[in-house]
């Protein structure tokens, strides 16, 4: 990494090609970052199923250890297990989520497993980075080194297995006593963190499973499976007559479904059958429900009518469960998939909202295809992504287009344009009632982009 680089916090945790820019000397970096402006003792670990997961988990905790504080590996878990392991230490997931498998990254968990607010972040980018550049920290020595544990020696038990085993009993228990028995369910786990777990959790509420996407092979994590690609889950559910499927990311914190006949059933969608459901039976709090400004416009629609609330948020479950934290309000989420229900977990979690929504499908004796009907007609809505050497700069040459864009639209559409957290791209979004008028105004608007924008 050159000497100026700036280690930077994306819309979640650090994320890059693993060995450029986030190499082991970075993941270092970090972990000694996390253990000083957290004050940690304790550490828990977990990674997906990437090649160069076993390295960035090393180096990390090394880091962690050369701080004094002790590390506590989970494995392959998916990522609200960190969360839900993190009670008494921080959480540290090495994931970089739904991204090919050449990428790796680090999310950050503070104690209770909670997200990091933004002043912990800076606080975590600015002293890693010097530690980086820096090249010496004199730390503990001796007896005050941190040191990682897998197994238990006094009692000979896994302690990672006694954390893994309080996560899948929380999700089991999550539907208070009721089973999910009689339902057909494939479940695509993108050869990632959940190809173990999900199975078996779905397995004890006695749902009869078809599990694909379950042989990680170290670089075939999101390779033509999972939330991001669910042609493959869609094939299986047709070809096997399942009453439904749920395909994860790699890191298994969010989810997309298909319905019997394959089609998608989306974030929003899922939110609102649940929403919708929670209200009915009272459980939630204060009628609202807190969504991102990516939310289709034919949801906020369906909350109103429904009279249910709805806060919008900027991109990222992170700004969700803020506003849920802060309101006490009982269901958060995104478009795309990341989904929290407060009162069960701290973070978004693929496996808990399938159970949550399986759960709404089962007892209302209706198909998810009637269910997703039902809870809210989406708009035409067309989505680009536009690789871009400086996205923010992107985004202002795109000014006064987008107001031109929204004044044809009025007020039964909307547009909007950010750059991507993530990735060195600029994120065109518009919903209209037309979809080609929705595809005419993302080609204008990708047009006057790429003429205007220099690299």
């Amino acid at each position: 990494m050159p000497s100026e680089s700036q280690i930077r916090f994306g819309t979640d945790g650090v994320r890059g090609l693993a060995n450029d820019s986030l190499t082991a000397e970075v993941a270092l970096a970090i972990g000694k970052a996390a253990v000083l402006v957290l004050d940690a003792r304790l550490v828990v670990i977990g990674r997906d199923t990437r090649r160069s997961g076993h390295m960035i988990e090393a180096a990390v905790s090394a880091g962690v250890c050369a701080e004094g504080a002790n590390v506590q590996l989970l494995g392959v878990v998916p990522t609200p297990a960190v969360a839900a392991a993190s009670v008494d230490a921080i959480g540290i997931m090495i994931s970089a989520s739904h991204n090919p498998f050449a990428d790796n990254g680090i999310k950050i968990f503070a104690e209770g497993g909670a997200k990091l607010t933004d002043a912990q972040q800076q606080e975590i980018e600015s002293v890693a980075t010097d530690l980086l550049h820096s090249g010496t920290n004199p730390g503990p020595t001796g007896l005050d080194l941190g040191i990682v544990r897998g197994l238990d020696t006094t009692s000979g038990t896994e302690v990672s297995d006694v954390l893994v085993k309080g996560y899948k009993s929380s999700l089991v228990n999550s539907i208070e006593g009721r089973s999910l028995a009689g339902m057909r369910v494939v479940v695509d786990c993108a050869n990632g963190s959940n190809h173990s777990i999900a199975p078996s959790v779905l397995g004890d509420l006695h749902a009869m499973v078809d599990p694909i996407g379950i042989e990680p092979d170290g670089i075939n994590i999101n390779d033509g499976c999972g939330s991001t690609s669910p042609a493959a889950l869609a094939t299986r559910v047709l070809e096997t007559g399942a009453d439904l499927g749920i395909a994860f990311d790699g890191d298994a914190d969010r989810l997309i479904a298909v319905d019997h006949l394959g089609d998608i059933v989306d974030g929003d969608q899922i939110i609102a059958i649940c929403a919708k459901d929670l209200a009915d039976r009272g459980q939630l709090n204060d009628r609202t429900v807190v969504v991102t400004v990516m939310s289709n416009l034919g949801f906020i629609k369906a909350m109103e009518a429904a009279d249910i609330k709805v806060i919008q948020t900027g991109v990222g479950d992170r700004y969700v469960l803020e506003v849920l934290n802060k309101g006490g309000y009982s269901l958060g989420g995104e478009q795309s998939g990341h989904i929290i229900f407060r009162g069960s977990s701290t973070t978004g979690d693929g496996l808990l909202a399938a159970i949550q929504l399986l759960d709404v499908v089962n007892r209302s004796g209706r198909t998810l295809r009637e269910c997703a009907q039902d809870s809210m007609t989406k708009l035409p809505q067309v989505l680009r992504n536009v690789t871009v050497k400086d996205p923010s700069a992107a985004v202002d040459i795109l000014e006064s287009a987008i107001k031109r864009a929204e004044t044809d639209l009025g007020s039964s559409g909307r547009v909007l344009v950010r750059a991507s957290g993530t990735e060195p791209k600029v994120r065109l979004m518009v919903e209209a009632p037309d979809e080609d008028d929705a595809i005419r105004i993302v080609d204008e608007l990708q047009a006057e982009l790429l003429a205007r924008h220099t690299a």
